[in-house]
């Protein structure tokens, strides 16, 4: 069993406040978060986003294993994950995966191992919320 982690600091009242974000890893290190970074356009990271970034490369990387599981070359994925969330509920109410592949071998087949990705990734498995996904096959 793998465990990774992230950690959050934050002080203050929500409006007000403000926090950190790190990973185990450092490669973020004391990010700054806040509610003008979540919900208008401040300087830092938000939650989401970063939901959003590990999505979209949790996708990406199970994608290209099932390609080259298939015995797919060529194999180049870009991906976007656009995390919605409802500011009023405050519910993230949506993932959507936007997929540029090129791979050599069957279009059709790359798109239903895209679906398949999309569906059996650990992040996608992880998010209690609508996941939807625009591929592009080159």
């Amino acid at each position: 069993m793998i465990t990774r982690t992230g950690s959050a600091k934050w002080e203050g009242d929500l409006k007000s406040g403000k926090g950190v974000v790190s990973t185990q890893s450092g490669v973020l290190d004391d990010q700054p978060y806040g509610f003008n970074t979540r919900f208008q356009d401040g300087s830092g990271t938000n939650p989401e986003e970063l939901i959003g970034a590990a999505h979209a490369a949790c996708f990406s990387m199970a994608l290209a294993n099932m390609l080259g599981e298939a015995g797919i070359g060529g194999v180049s994925v870009e991906t976007t994950s656009k995390i919605t969330l409802d500011a009023d509920s405050l519910t993230v109410t949506k993932a959507h995966l936007v997929t540029s592949i090129t791979a050599d071998g069957d279009k059709a087949q790359v798109e239903k191992l895209a679906q398949d990705a999309k569906d059996g990734c650990p992040i996608s498995k992880l998010l209690n919320a609508e996941v939807t996904m625009e591929a592009s096959v080159s």
